[in-house]
C-alpha cells in the first residue's frame, strides 16, 4: 500500500512520499544490504557507511557529505528537526517503529539512519591557520577512543586531526557515535607516519610527542606557536619514529599506581593546556 505521512504541514513538506510502502520486516533485502555496511570490508568495497542520529546526520549534511539513502520512522523523528537535506536524498525508506528499533544501535537516535558516501581524508585537503594546533594519533585501535579524541578536537578548536597508520576504521559506527558527529566537523586526514611527519615539516609545524619516559611535564612546554601534539596507541604509546623525531617530548605526571591515561583523556589534558597558553598569550 502507499505510505501516508500524516504530519504537521511544515514538517510534512520535507518528507515527500516518493516510495511505495512502509517496510515492516527486518528481513527486507534492502535493509539487510544496508546493515551489511556495519562490516568494515563492506564499507571499504562500497565506499559507503552508516550515520545514525539526528545530530550526527545534521553535522554530516552541513559538512557536505553525500547521502545515498535514508531509512526512517516518521513517528520517531522530533517535530522540530531541520530536514532540509531530506528531499536531496534519492532513496527514502520508511520503516515501522519496531523495525527501526531493531536497526538502531542506540536509543533515542531520532528515527533516522543515513547511508552516506565516504570522503578521502588526504593531508593535501587540510587547510591550516597561521598558527595551527593539530592532534596526531599513531595507530589508534579503539573506535571509542578515536571518537572521543575527535570530540575533544572539536571542543578545543584544533585545525585538524591526523590519524597515522590507523588500526580502526574512522567510519565505524562507534566512531561516529562516540564523536557525537564531530568526525564531520573536524578536518581529518589519514596517512602513514612518514607522510605525516614530512607534511608537518613542510608546513613548519613543531612536533611535540607525549612519551612515558620524558622528564618534562606537559605544562612546562610552550604550545603558543604552530604545534602538532602526537599521541600513541592505548597499549604501547608512541613508536620510536615519533619520539626520536620529535622537537620536544612531554609526559603527563601520574600520581597513582597507573603509568598512563587513556589516549582520549591524555589528548584532552594536553590540548587544553595548549588552548590555555594561547588564550593567555592573547591577553
Amino acid at each position: 500500500m502507499d505510505a501516508v505521512l500524516d504530519l504537521e504541514p511544515d514538517f510534512s513538506a520535507s518528507l515527500q512520499p516518493d516510495y511505495d510502502m512502509i517496510i515492516s520486516s527486518i528481513k527486507n533485502p534492502r535493509l539487510k544490504s544496508i546493515l551489511d555496511l556495519e562490516k568494515p570490508r563492506n564499507r571499504r568495497s562500497s565506499g559507503l557507511f552508516l550515520i545514525e542520529g539526528v545530530k550526527e546526520i545534521g553535522h554530516a549534511a552541513a559538512a557536505g557529505y553525500e547521502f545515498k539513502a535514508i531509512v526512517f520512522s516518521k513517528d520517531l523523528i522530533p517535530q522540530d528537526v531541520e530536514l532540509a537535506f531530506f528531499n536531496q536524498v534519492d532513496e527514502k525508506i520508511e520503516v515501522t517503529q519496531d523495525v527501526f528499533s531493531k536497526l538502531a544501535i542506540r536509543e533515542n537516535s531520532g528515527g533516522m539512519l543515513v547511508v552516506a558516501k565516504m570522503k578521502m581524508h588526504q593531508l593535501s585537503d587540510i587547510r591550516i591557520s597561521k598558527n595551527p594546533l593539530l592532534l596526531v594519533l599513531e595507530s589508534v585501535e579503539k573506535p571509542g577512543n578515536l571518537g572521543a579524541v575527535l570530540r575533544t578536537a572539536d571542543g578545543a578548536g584544533v585545525d585538524a586531526v591526523i590519524v597515522c597508520d590507523p588500526q580502526t576504521d574512522p567510519y565505524n559506527q562507534n566512531v561516529v557515535r562516540s564523536s557525537l558527529g564531530c568526525i564531520f566537523t573536524v578536518p581529518l586526514a589519514l596517512a602513514s607516519s612518514q607522510e605525516a611527519m614530512e607534511w608537518l615539516r613542510k608546513n613548519k609545524i613543531r612536533v611535540v610527542a607525549t612519551h612515558l619516559e620524558s622528564s618534562s611535564p606537559y605544562y612546562l612546554e610552550d604550545y603558543t606557536t604552530g604545534t602538532a601534539l602526537i599521541l600513541g596507541t592505548e597499549a604501547t604509546g608512541l613508536t620510536e619514529f615519533w619520539w626520536q623525531g620529535a622537537d620536544a617530548r612531554v609526559i603527563i605526571p601520574m600520581k597513582g599506581n597507573n603509568d598512563s591515561l587513556n589516549v582520549s583523556n591524555a589528548a584532552a589534558v594536553v590540548v587544553y593546556e595548549a588552548v590555555r597558553q594561547r588564550a593567555m598569550k592573547k591577553n
